[in-house]
């Protein structure tokens, strides 16, 4: 790899290669070596993967902003037509024709499971063929899952939700209607595109699908721009509950900033949708129950000595686990099995990412009593 020319294709702000490439980690997949950048520098995205032979580079997909208040946020956002596309409880995977084809998760990282499910689920041959310098990025939604555990009524098992589709090294978007055709052109399942109205009407749209989506647990909405350039994100009341009892499950492993950022959210909201005190009053009472009873469980499993984390399902052929568990145990997660079976010649297997650091807290507090913060 000769990376003052990647260098000069990534166009970032650092002055020289060597101020750049000292923040990217050296990876390896089944079949290639790669850098990957594991927090955004230099103007560059999280994520961003730079293959070294042959010298490929997978763009990072950027953060999208979130909206806090729903009038004053628009604006300050858009300026024209907006479309209103559901956003979807998943992880965020990036996959680029290479061949073959090979999937990477959010911060960078080569995931053997979600790339072989990929090959299996999606007409990737045949899409990257025609258009081989373009990215697809999807949300791997599900119950079953090695990352997340959102229920979806029309979803048994996981799919894969293609949101975007980029250019794979610059990482400019299709604009949202031209996305969504060539998506249909090749079968993949998208978001929800609820509709498309002015920035001067879109307060009040939103307002009434985030609240249809509340009342269905769903996790909220994405704003795009027509030409697919700006992009801002709001989520419901129930995806903020949801977050604060996972936070709080796991709150010596998950920190403080997680929880906070949580809470924030949710007050702005209540303060822009709640027009009586009876309403704000009951809001507040599910979000107590959100940030108490998690906490109360956990305590108790760890006094009864039951493993404590994040639970999966994941389902696939024995070599497909296999690498799964070899790629997490790489990552230093300790993993407890609680269910190995088969079903239907697929491997199924539900598990534990265990929490160590609450674990431990706790039963520092449990034997001593005392907090001496």
């Amino acid at each position: 790899m000769d990376k003052r020319e990647c260098f000069e294709r990534l166009d970032s702000k650092a002055g020289d290669p060597e101020s750049l490439f000292e923040h990217f980690e050296r990876r390896a997949s089944d079949r290639y070596n790669y850098l990957a950048l594991s927090n955004a520098r230099h103007g560059i995205e999280r994520g961003t993967v730079v293959l070294e032979e042959p010298s490929v580079i997978v763009r990072g997909y950027p953060k999208i902003p979130r909206i806090l208040r729903l009038d004053t946020g628009i604006e300050s956002f858009f300026d024209g037509k907006i479309a209103i596309e559901e956003k979807l409880d998943g992880v965020n995977v990036r996959i680029a024709g290479v061949d073959p084809p090979m999937a990477f998760t959010r911060s960078g990282y080569h995931c053997p499971y979600t790339t072989a499910r990929a090959r299996e689920m999606l007409e990737l041959e045949a899409f990257f063929d025609r258009h081989p310098e373009k990215l697809l990025c999807a949300e791997l939604v599900g119950p079953e899952t090695p990352y997340t555990t959102h229920d979806y009524s029309d979803i048994d098992s996981h799919t894969f939700c293609v949101f975007d589709v980029c250019n794979r090294e610059s990482g400019e978007s299709l604009s949202v209607s031209e996305r969504r055709a060539l998506c249909a052109e090749f079968g993949f399942d998208q978001p929800t595109l609820f509709e498309t109205v002015e920035t001067e009407t879109a307060p009040s749209v939103v307002r009434s699908i985030i609240q249809e989506l509340d009342a269905t647990d769903r996790e909220g909405v994405v704003l795009k721009s027509l030409d697919g350039t700006v992009m801002a994100k709001y989520t419901t009341r129930s995806q903020h509950h949801n977050e604060l009892a996972y936070g709080f499950s796991l709150p010596f492993d998950r920190g403080r900033d997680f929880v906070f950022s949580r809470i924030v959210r949710e007050a702005f909201q209540a303060a822009e949708f709640e027009d009586d005190d009876e309403a704000l009053r009951e809001r507040a009472r599910t979000m107590g129950e959100s940030i108490l009873l998690p906490m109360v469980e956990t305590i108790r499993a760890v006094e009864n000595d039951e493993p404590i984390g994040e639970r999966f399902v994941v389902r696939g052929t024995p070599t497909q686990i296999d690498a799964l568990f070899d790629h997490l145990t790489d990552q230093s997660l300790r993993l407890v099995v609680l269910d190995d079976d088969t079903e239907r010649g697929e491997r199924v297997v539900e598990f534990v990412k265990t929490a160590e650091s609450t674990r431990d807290q706790i039963e520092y507090y449990l034997e001593e009593g005392v907090n001496r913060e």
